[in-house]
C-alpha cells in the first residue's frame, strides 16, 4: 500500500477511485464501505483510495479535543492489512477549512489526489462551512470528468455503526466488549516502557508503566482491565492493566500501567501493543498497601479467566 502523508508525499493519479472521511477507528462500518470501494476499484481498473485528515476536522474548525481510536500509524497499518491500494493524508487546517466546495473539488481532489470515481455517504459534505453535498458533488463530477457512487449508512447487526458512539463507549463507560464489537477487534493502546515509582513491585505486582507515543491517542475510562499485550519480539502475553491515579497512595497523576502475567525481564524502553479484553473494576482506595495487594490477587484470578476465553 502506498502511503502519502502529507501534501509533499501526495501524487497524482488521475485513475484512483477516491473515497473520503477520517476513518478514525477503521471500525466494521469503514470496513464496510473499503470493501465496497475495493471493488468498485477493480471495476474500473484504478487504484483503491482512502483520503484521510489529520488533525481531526473537528479539532480545527470547533477547537474540540477529539481523542483518537487511531493514530494515523495505527490506522495506515490496519488499512494495509485491509489490502487498500493507496492511503493519503491530508493535513487539516484553518487555510483548508476555508477552501470553498469548488476550489476543494479542482484543487485537492482533482488536480492533487486525482479521482475517476468517488465514493460518499449519502450525508457526505465539504468545503467551507460544509456548503458542499452529494449533488453539489455529482455536478463538479460532470464539469470534471469523475464519477460519484453515493452508499447508504454502514450498519452492523441493525446499528449504524460511528466512531463517536466507540468513543463514548470506551471513555464514559469503559465498555471495552462493546467496542471491540463495533471495531472488529479490540481497542488497542501501544507506548514505551518508562521508569514509575515501584510500587506494584513492592505490592507484588511489577508494571509496566506506557508512555503514548501521540497525546491525542483516547485513554479508556479509569480502571483495572484484562488485556493481552505483545512484546516487541511478537511474543503475547495476559496482561493486569491499571487505568488511574493510585488513589490509595494519594497520587494525582493518571497512569496507563500493566502488570504481564508469568513474565519475568527488564521491559524499560520496550514498546508494547496492549489490547483491552474487558473493564474489571473501577480504581478505587484502599484502606492499606495490604488490602489492596489482596483485591489485587482476586483481580489477576479473574483476569486469568477472561484471557482464558477471549485472548
Amino acid at each position: 500500500m502506498k502511503r502519502e502523508i502529507g501534501w509533499d508525499a501526495i501524487s497524482r493519479d488521475p485513475q484512483s477511485v477516491v473515497t473520503v472521511g477520517t476513518f478514525d477507528g477503521v471500525h466494521r462500518g469503514h470496513q464496510a464501505i473499503i470493501e465496497y470501494l475495493q471493488d468498485r476499484a477493480e471495476a474500473q481498473n484504478g487504484p483503491s483510495t482512502l483520503v484521510s485528515f489529520d488533525p481531526h476536522p473537528r479539532a480545527v474548525v470547533h477547537d474540540e479535543a477529539v481523542p483518537l481510536l487511531t493514530t494515523v500509524a495505527e490506522r495506515a497499518d490496519l488499512l494495509e492489512r485491509l489490502g487498500l491500494d493507496r492511503f493519503v493524508v491530508v493535513p487539516f487546517s484553518d487555510d483548508f477549512a476555508q477552501l470553498s466546495p469548488t476550489a476543494y473539488v479542482e484543487e485537492v481532489l482533482v488536480d492533487r489526489i486525482g479521482v475517476q470515481e468517488i465514493t460518499v455517504g449519502y450525508d457526505h459534505r465539504f468545503g467551507k462551512d460544509r456548503a458542499g453535498d452529494v449533488e453539489a458533488l455529482r455536478e463538479f463530477g460532470g464539469e470534471y470528468g469523475f464519477s460519484v457512487d453515493v452508499i447508504p449508512p454502514q450498519e452492523v447487526d441493525h446499528d449504524v455503526v460511528s466512531s463517536r458512539t466507540i468513543r463514548s463507549l470506551l471513555v464514559e463507560e469503559g465498555r471495552v466488549e462493546q467496542a471491540t464489537d463495533r471495531l472488529g477487534r479490540p481497542y488497542q493502546l501501544q507506548g514505551v516502557v518508562s521508569r514509575g515509582q515501584g510500587r506494584g513491585r513492592k505490592l507484588g505486582y511489577p508494571t509496566a508503566n506506557l508512555a503514548l507515543g501521540d497525546a491525542r491517542k483516547l485513554v479508556p475510562k479509569q480502571g483495572v482491565y484484562a488485556t493481552a499485550v505483545t512484546l516487541p519480539n511478537g511474543d503475547r502475553r495476559g496482561g493486569m492493566m491499571n487505568i488511574g491515579s493510585r488513589p490509595t497512595f494519594d497520587e494525582m497523576d493518571v497512569t496507563v500501567e500493566v502488570h504481564l502475567l508469568d513474565y519475568e525481564g527488564d521491559l524499560y524502553g520496550a514498546s508494547l501493543s496492549v489490547e483491552f479484553l474487558q473493564r474489571l473494576r473501577a480504581e478505587q482506595k484502599f484502606e492499606s498497601a495490604e488490602a489492596l495487594a489482596a483485591q489485587l490477587s482476586e483481580d489477576e484470578e479473574r483476569c486469568r479467566t477472561v484471557i482464558r476465553t477471549q485472548a
